[in-house]
């Protein structure tokens, strides 16, 4: 099957721009896991712009405010360094604000200038042992993540953050029987979808960066310092310890996960992300083959209803055309649904750099007969173009799909991150089956609402 992925619209040789993209910048990632941690506060190590974007980012997906700190680089900093920011500025959160952990992290400016964080952080230890005592120190855990802006992208900044935070954390002691679920950058909905299961399945289980309350917090007088839920930092000590690690993003959690196997012999499982039948499956069956348990009823009943909501909706789905962007993991687990729901997958791309996605991809497509295009680490100007070579008559990603769509002619189901041009998203799980039925029903209402078929109004 030839791609554009072997043939692409513009060799990389000859790009010198890239064109509307859908990614992120590495420290953004690192501060979606930090949030995830009970009563942690990212300190970025950088220019304010690196914090008013992320929480700009952060306030018109999820709805909420998000505590994110900043050491606030002027010229000053960006020239000799930015020791003395970093050491004011741990001394600062530590004696106004009292967080339990302090993820900093670094930016391209203080990657470019050579900060020496961990070197600085040792420093801003000794001054807060100075002036508030040992007791106010040792209560506080200040862990490094170097994330620069001009590597990779968002997946890989959420990734690093979770190892850095295993290493700095994860410690050998008795054994326990937990399943630990490192997320991924998922919305609270999702987290909460796979949470549903594994309390079906009847599984200890911790999830290491849930975002599941931080990011969907009640709003109920007086305010808290900091929002409800959140891992303890005890989960993050004791994950060493568990009976398996899963990752459901590979690209977003692996490495954090193959660490815990490679350091502490923690059994790690990479993904699929749990969205349609097949990689539900997956899911349930590891879980089971972990625990060496029987699957529930209330899970086959589950199981049951999506079938069923996929061949109530077959005539809306079979052949359609479709074209998928965003995050690795999320689109190949959503690219397999599309198969399954009977879709024509023409265009699939993710800006993130991997070296699995195209080969994921492939073997769906080959498993449905499917030729389609695959794009990695690309950009929306050649998605657009290929999807409208393709006629594509729906398109899934975040809200910088409306665009393109426009361009296209077609309808937008909105998934990923971010989506800014609708409210509420972020409380519904597309994982799961009860989320998939959720997403087909988003996906067949969406092609409904823009252009009703009068012929099928009978059905």
């Amino acid at each position: 099957m030839a791609t554009k992925l072997d043939s692409p619209l513009i060799s990389k040789a000859n790009r010198h721009v890239t064109i509307n993209p859908p990614k992120m910048c590495q420290p953004i990632g690192a501060m979606y896991a930090t949030l995830g941690i009970d009563k942690a506060v990212p300190l970025v190590q950088g220019s304010q712009g690196c914090c008013t974007y992320v929480r700009y980012q952060f306030n018109r997906h999820f709805k909420e405010p998000v505590n994110i700190a900043v050491t606030s680089f002027h010229e000053d900093a960006a020239v000799f360094g930015g020791r003395r920011n970093l050491i004011e500025g741990i001394r600062n959160l530590v004696f106004r604000y009292a967080p339990k952990v302090i993820g900093v992290v670094t930016t391209c400016s203080s990657e470019t200038i050579g900060d020496d964080i961990e070197a600085f952080i040792k420093e801003a230890y000794k001054k807060v042992r100075e002036e508030l005592g040992d007791e106010v120190a040792q209560s506080v855990f200040v862990v490094p993540i170097h994330t620069p802006s001009y590597a990779g992208t968002h997946v890989k900044g959420y990734d690093t953050a979770t190892i850095s935070y295993i290493k700095y954390f994860a410690k050998s002691k008795e054994p326990n029987q937990k399943l630990y679920i490192i997320p991924g950058m998922i919305n609270p909905g999702d987290i909460e979808e796979v949470k549903h299961l594994l309390n079906l399945m009847g599984v200890e289980y911790s999830v290491l960066f849930d975002i599941s309350k931080t990011l969907n917090s009640p709003l109920m007088p007086p305010k808290p310092l900091y929002p409800e839920g959140g891992t303890p930092w005890q989960e993050l000590e004791d994950c060493a310890n568990g009976k398996a690690i899963l990752a459901l993003c590979p690209h977003a959690g692996g490495t954090g996960a193959s660490y815990l196997e490679s350091e502490f012999g923690v059994k790690s499982i990479l993904g699929p992300f749990p969205v349609g039948v097949e990689n539900t499956d997956k899911f349930i069956e590891n879980v089971a083959s972990i625990y060496e348990i029987e699957i529930p009823e209330e899970v086959k009943v589950e199981r049951g209803l999506l079938l069923d909501a996929m061949a109530d909706t077959c005539q809306y789905t079979m052949m359609r055309r479709a074209a998928v962007f965003g995050d690795p993991d999320i689109v190949i687990a959503v690219t397999r649904f599309l198969c399954e729901l009977g879709m024509d997958v023409k265009v699939v791309e993710t800006a993130t750099p991997s070296p699995t996605f195209a080969d994921e991809i492939k073997k769906i497509f080959d498993e449905y007969n499917i030729e389609g295009e695959i794009l990695v680490d690309s950009d929306l100007y050649e998605f657009e173009y290929l999807a409208k070579e393709a006629g594509v008559e729906v398109i899934l990603g975040n809200s910088k799909a409306v665009e393109v769509a426009k361009s296209v002619k077609c309808p937008v189901v909105r998934i990923g991150f971010p989506v800014y041009d609708r409210v509420g998203y972020f409380r519904y799980g597309i994982t799961g089956y009860k989320g998939s039925i959720w997403l087909l029903d988003l996906i067949v209402n969406t092609i409904l609402d823009y252009s009703y078929p009068h012929d099928k109004l009978h059905q």
